[in-house]
């Protein structure tokens, strides 16, 4: 009895320690840390359950708590569907985190409490062109039978990886296979793309420049720059992530990148502030603040703000039937360019054809000519990884310093790929005229390469019809 005592007393001095560790941690814990995971919380819970249709309580265990952060786990959330927020907060009292949605320009972030001015900045969307009976693209249908070798690679869980949420793989311009996994509730559900919205943004300002409003060597760009050598940077320097400008993309704590995300109201002003840290147009720094000032510029080429805020849908979306996109702004109706687009992976995947087509969809030029070309040629700074928003190779993950992250696998040279956070991944392969659309839940610890399941598919005999 005595020795059962004893381990009680020590179970419970261990429980009373934890107890105390999390308290002392909690009370240092920075107030900007608990304002960026309350901000984090409601704006994610906001966009997956606004826009993707999800339940609150599947996307706060899912996608705010499993990135593993203590503090994340701490978080609640309360969904008004009435007014269209979602507050959160630590223990759902500390930290105020606030998000409002606003139809076709999605949910934001409300870091100053204003939800009026952010309510504001809303694209009223028509109604979907009907699409008729028309295999995909022209129309909604998919050939159900699918190549049953496709078929085959795509049940292989080792290939479609970890939180796999769709895949969707594109031969001559026609899907030959697709799979959808958990959360993921019917096929024209929108999934947030994370960092391929780089790529989408790039095609943006190739409208404009096709418009005539804009030039890759535009400079002077900012207002805060006119008198400093922050003048001398082009559109060109911010496409290729070339810009010399301080920015730091680490994620998990109150960075540049986290806090222009869920602290800052005005999101391109955060970074136009921002100082020179390098030479212009001679050091590669991936920067999604960089992404967010080609937002602001291709925007003010616009004499009437929400002529700019339609255009998204007018140039792009729409042509391309991409029904289901929608396109988040920061507070002040900034498009956040770098990270916050929703769609479907079937859409994803017409993004990934129009560029495959060289920007042209039904015979009508979208982009410039030549200028997915430009986007997809590798910048002397990165050293070949990156084009202007592409990049030249596939994710990184367990890939060793000093090496490509291809190495090891067969893939064709002209392969390009739009790279998002956790997983998200447009890969296009203008040799075979393939187009593959991978997306999930995915972080970059659990070592996935979606160049197997590329690999593989390329390896399939003829032609996959």
């Amino acid at each position: 009895m005595r020795k059962v005592f004893s381990v009680f007393r020590w179970v419970v001095g261990l429980l009373v320690a934890a107890v105390f560790a999390a308290a002392l941690w909690l009370y240092f814990a920075p107030p900007a840390l608990i304002r960026l995971g309350s901000g984090f919380a409601a704006k994610t819970v906001c966009s997956n359950v606004f826009i993707a249709g999800r339940a609150p309580e599947t996307v706060l265990r899912d996608d705010v708590q499993a990135p593993g952060h203590p503090l994340l786990k701490l978080m609640r959330v309360r969904v008004d569907p009435t007014d269209a927020t979602v507050h959160a907060g630590l223990f759902g009292v500390f930290g105020k985190g606030l998000a409002v949605f606003r139809g076709g320009t999605g949910c934001v972030g409300v870091p100053d409490g204003d939800v009026a001015a952010a309510e504001g900045l809303r694209v009223d969307l028509p109604d979907p062109a009907p699409r008729g009976d028309a295999l995909w693209p022209d129309g909604l249908r998919i050939d159900v039978s699918q190549h049953p070798l496709v078929a085959e690679i795509l049940d292989d869980k080792a290939l479609t990886g970890p939180g796999m949420r769709a895949v969707v793989v594109v031969q001559d311009g026609r899907i030959v296979g697709e799979r959808f996994g958990d959360g993921v509730v019917n096929e024209a559900q929108p999934l947030t793309g994370w960092s391929m919205t780089k790529t989408v943004t790039a095609a943006l300002i190739g409208t404009r420049v096709k418009a005539g409003r804009l030039s890759v060597e535009d400079d002077h760009l900012m207002p805060e720059w006119r008198d400093d050598a922050r003048a001398g940077i082009t559109i060109a320097d911010l496409l290729g992530m070339e810009s010399g400008l301080a920015f730091n993309e680490d994620y998990g704590d109150v960075t540049d990148v986290t806090r222009m995300l869920y602290l800052v109201d005005d999101m391109p002003g955060f970074v136009a502030a921002k100082p020179l840290a390098d030479p212009i147009g001679q050091v590669f720094s991936y920067s999604s603040g960089t992404s967010v000032l080609l937002s602001r510029l291709w925007q003010d080429s616009f004499d009437a703000p929400q002529d700019a805020l339609a255009w998204p849908y007018e140039a792009l979306f729409q042509p391309l039937g991409m029904d289901s996109a929608v396109f988040e702004t920061d507070p002040r109706g900034t498009y956040v360019g770098s990270s916050n687009l929703y769609a479907s992976a079937r859409d994803w995947a017409r993004f990934g054809q129009l560029l495959l087509q060289d920007g042209v969809w039904k015979g009508e030029r979208i982009l410039p000519e030549g200028w997915v070309d430009w986007m997809r040629k590798p910048t002397l700074a990165s050293k070949g990884e990156y084009g202007r928003h592409v990049w030249r190779h596939g994710p990184r993950a367990t890939t060793p310093a000093g090496r490509h992250a291809d190495a090891g696998f067969d893939l064709p040279h002209d392969a390009y790929w739009l790279i998002g956070h956790d997983g998200q991944t447009v890969t296009i392969i203008p040799s075979r005229r393939m187009v593959v659309v991978r997306m999930g839940l995915t972080p970059s610890k659990l070592g996935y390469k979606p160049q197997a399941l590329v690999e593989a598919l390329l390896k399939l005999p003829g032609r996959l019809e």
